[in-house]
């Protein structure tokens, strides 16, 4: 099986904005859907709420609201999505009403989520699709925000306050689910660092230890480095945001993980670049940025990175 992995994928305000004039596949170039296609399945973290309806989150301080509209989903789909995580801190933006709307227009699309739901119970709910002859599941949570967690008889997210250690349900989730690979995808830590915090790197190996076969985080909205079977930040994969000029949020990847049965065994990368609403792959001078900074941050975990037909590719061994 391969499986593909992109990080925050915003499809509201001038992305939204952009979807009433042009049609939803413009979003990505036809090379990054290429890429996306090579996979059996490919998950991302959903960024935004699906919706025409809802009223922004009652937050004196909070900046930013994400919603995008209906249309969106056929971006995703025409990207093949098989699996979108919700468990961040965008997916209550536009309420509760704008949430159930989310999960319901992609279940109308074909396409799996987790970390979310009408309920705690639903919200924290893995997925499971079959893909490549192998059960897939996937587990969404988010350390951020709190008042975003579903209740009882509360529409949210399935929040952790992975600070204090991942909690017991969380683990008793990963150690109980029935799948031949279980993904771990979590929304974790403070935006544009340039590296995961110990409490993430210590996350990590909770959810490994109770029996992840792999952890794929997001929030930072750049990639971070690749351990063992641990992809710490998957960075940004389309949005409108503005550029730091030294992280380069607007310089990505798109990541490629090939199993050997029920292991990962490799991982590439794909240089993107993000344009104002808009992704396509890198060109030769981009690229060559995105794998010095790649570089680096795989070499704070003694990953070695090599280089093949323009990807850049991590081999993990067994053990």
């Amino acid at each position: 099986m391969k499986l593909a992995l992109a990080g925050d994928t915003m499809l509201g305000r001038e992305v939204a904005g952009r979807l009433a004039t042009d049609p939803p596949e413009s979003l990505f170039a036809d090379g990054v859907v290429a890429v996306a296609h090579e996979a059996d399945a490919f998950v991302l973290n959903l960024e935004c709420a699906v919706s025409a309806r809802g009223e922004r989150w009652r937050d004196p301080f909070k900046p930013f609201f994400f919603r995008a509209p209906p249309v969106a989903v056929r971006a995703l789909q025409h990207l093949g999505v098989t699996c979108v995580n919700l468990a961040n801190n965008h997916a209550l933006d536009y309420g509760p009403e704008a949430l159930l709307d989310t999960v319901r227009h992609l279940a109308d699309a074909g396409i799996a989520w987790t970390g979310a739901g009408r309920d705690e119970e639903a919200a924290r709910q893995p997925a499971v699709v079959e893909r490549g002859g192998l059960r897939l599941g996937v587990i969404g949570v988010t350390d951020h925000p709190r008042d975003f967690a579903a209740g009882p008889d509360r529409p949210g997210v399935a929040h952790a306050d992975l600070e204090a250690g991942a909690p017991t349900w969380l683990l008793r989730t990963v150690t109980g689910l029935a799948a031949d690979v279980t993904l771990v995808t979590p929304h974790w830590g403070p935006n544009m660092t340039r590296g995961p915090a110990a409490y993430i790197r210590r996350a990590a190996q909770e959810f490994l230890a109770a029996g992840a076969t792999l952890v794929a985080g997001h929030s930072a909205h750049v990639f971070h480095g690749v351990a063992d079977r641990v992809l710490y930040d998957l960075g940004d994969f389309v949005d409108d945001y503005a550029t730091d000029d030294d992280l380069r949020n607007d310089l990505g990847l798109l990541f490629l993980v090939t199993f050997d049965g029920r292991r990962p065994v490799r991982v590439e990368a794909v240089p993107l670049a993000l344009d104002f609403c808009r992704t396509r792959l890198a060109g030769a001078a981009e690229a060559a940025w995105i794998a010095g900074r790649f570089r680096l941050a795989c070499a704070a975990f003694g990953t070695e990175v090599t280089e093949a037909d323009g990807r850049l590719v991590v081999e993990w061994s067994e053990g």
